[in-house]
C-alpha cells in the first residue's frame, strides 16, 4: 500500500549557545557533540536530523534524557527555532512562514498534548476543552459542540462541568488530548503525553489512543523515553543519541535488526511477546487439497515431509481442517478414497496481528499447531511451538507481514 509523506525533515540541526556559527562550521567539520561543547561552549540539540513521517501514522521518537527527542519535536512547529535545515509540512516549508502563517499552523494543523496536563484550574473541563477554539475566536455554540464531540471521543462523557482538581491523572490527561482533538487538527505532537502518569492509567490513555486512531487516523507524532510504550504504540519508531538519529524502523525491525550496540542495550529488557504477532512466527503449512487429493496421496506427503499431519484446505485454500497418519493409515488398509471423513475441523485459528502474549498459554498446551488465517479463512501459515521460544529468545522473525 502506497503511504503518503505528510511531514518531511531535511538537515534540521540545533545549535544552543552564543557561538553557533563557530559550533556549526565545526559541526559541519565532523566533529563530535564533546569536542564542539568544549571548543565553543555550545550545545549541539539537534545533529542534521533526516526523515519523513507518512500521513495517518504513529510515529514514535524516542531516546534516554538529552538526546534531543523534545527538541525534535518542538522545531517542528517552531516553538524552538532551529539553526538550520527543512520542515516540510505538506511540501510547504514551515521555516519559511511568516507569525501569521505560524499561528494558523499551531492552531489548525498542529496540536500539542504536554506531560503536565496543562489544563486550566479555574476552568470548567468543557471549557478546558474548548480553549484553543476559544482564542482563535469560533463562536461559543461552534467551539461547545466540538469541546463536547472530542469529550465524547476520550470517554469524558459527562464531566463536561467538573473541574480538573475533581479528576484523576488519567482523566485530566484525557482532557488534554480532548483540547487537542477539538482543533480537529491534521497532525498530534504528544510530547511525554502518559509519562506522568502511574502504570495502569498509562497503559489505559496507550489503549485509548490505539482505539481513536482506529477511527480518527491522523498524523501523530509520540515523543518517549520508554521502549516497551513505543513498541506499543508506534508504527515507527526513531530511537535518537546525542542529537543524532541512530535507527528509524518498524517494530519488529528494531527489535530484530538493532542497528549498533546502544540499540541491543535499549532492548534488552523489552516484552518480545507483546510486540511480536502470529505473523512474525508463522511458517508455511504442508497442505492437502480436499477437493482433488485423498488418503494416499496424504500418506505421501506425509513421508516426503517427514511429518504426522496435513492442514486440509480447498480449492480457495480455505482452511477445512486436519487429517493425521493413524487415520490415514487406517483409511488406506480399508480401501477408502475420500479424505472427507478423516478431517478433524477442531483446529485452533488466529490472525497475523494477534500478539504472541495472547497466544502463549493456548500454543504451549494445545496438541494441534494454530493455523493462522485470513478474514475469509484462507490458510496463511501455521505456528510451530518452537518458533515462538525462538523469537521470545531473539532468533530471527518474519517482519515482512
Amino acid at each position: 500500500m502506497s503511504m503518503t509523506t505528510k511531514v518531511e525533515v531535511k538537515n534540521l540541526t540545533k545549535i544552543f549557545g552564543k557561538r553557533v556559527g563557530k559550533a556549526k562550521a565545526l559541526l559541519d567539520a565532523g566533529k563530535s557533540k564533546a569536542e564542539i561543547l568544549a571548543a565553543t561552549d555550545s550545545t549541539i540539540g539537534v545533529n542534521q536530523a533526516n526523515f519523513s513521517i507518512n500521513e495517518g501514522e504513529i510515529f514514535v521518537i524516542m531516546g534516554l534524557s538529552g538526546s534531543g527527542k523534545s527538541t525534535m519535536i518542538r522545531m517542528l512547529n517552531r516553538l524552538i527555532q532551529p539553526t538550520s535545515g527543512q520542515v516540510l509540512i505538506d511540501g510547504k516549508d514551515v521555516m519559511t512562514m511568516d507569525k501569521q502563517e505560524l499561528r494558523e499552523l499551531r492552531r489548525k494543523t498542529m496540536s500539542m498534548v504536554f506531560q503536565s496536563f496543562a489544563l486550566l484550574p479555574n476552568r470548567t473541563i468543557l471549557q478546558n476543552a474548548e480553549f484553543g477554539l476559544e482564542i482563535q475566536g469560533v463562536d461559543k455554540a461552534t467551539r461547545q459542540k466540538a469541546a463536547n464531540d472530542a469529550l465524547e471521543l476520550v470517554g469524558l462523557h459527562g464531566y463536561a462541568e467538573q473541574y480538573p482538581d475533581q479528576l484523576s491523572g488519567g482523566m485530566q490527561q484525557r482532557v488534554g488530548l480532548a483540547r487537542a482533538l477539538a482543533n480537529n487538527p491534521e497532525i498530534l505532537l504528544m510530547d511525554e503525553a502518559f509519562s506522568a502518569l502511574d502504570p495502569l492509567n498509562r497503559k489505559d490513555m496507550q489503549d485509548e489512543l490505539l482505539d481513536l486512531q482506529a477511527n480518527m487516523q491522523k498524523t501523530i507524532i509520540f515523543i518517549s523515553h520508554d521502549l516497551n510504550e513505543a513498541l506499543r504504540i508506534g508504527d515507527r519508531i526513531m530511537i535518537m543519541k546525542d542529537g543524532e538519529i541512530v535507527q528509524l524502523g518498524t517494530p519488529e525491525e528494531i527489535l530484530s535488526q538493532p542497528a549498533d550496540d546502544y540499540v541491543e542495550r535499549f532492548i534488552e529488557d523489552v516484552d518480545r511477546s507483546k510486540v511480536y504477532t502470529a505473523g512474525n512466527v508463522m511458517e508455511r503449512a504442508t497442505t492437502i487439497n480436499i477437493e482433488k487429493d485423498g488418503p494416499r496421496v496424504a500418506a505421501r506427503r506425509m513421508r516426503e515431509n517427514e511429518i504426522s499431519s496435513l492442514y486440509v484446505v480447498d480449492n480457495q485454500r480455505h482452511l477445512i481442517g486436519i487429517v493425521d497418519a493413524k487415520n490415514v493409515r487406517h483409511a488406506i488398509e480399508n480401501k477408502q478414497t475420500d479424505l472427507a471423513p478423516l478431517v478433524n475441523h477442531d483446529v485452533p485459528t488466529t490472525h497475523t496481528d494477534t500478539p504472541l502474549a495472547e497466544l502463549m498459554d493456548e500454543v504451549s498446551s494445545t496438541p494441534i499447531p494454530f493455523a493462522v488465517v485470513d478474514d475469509n479463512n484462507r490458510l496463511l501459515g501455521i505456528i510451530i511451538r518452537g518458533a515462538v521460544l525462538g523469537a521470545l529468545s531473539g532468533n530471527e522473525v518474519n517482519t515482512n507481514v
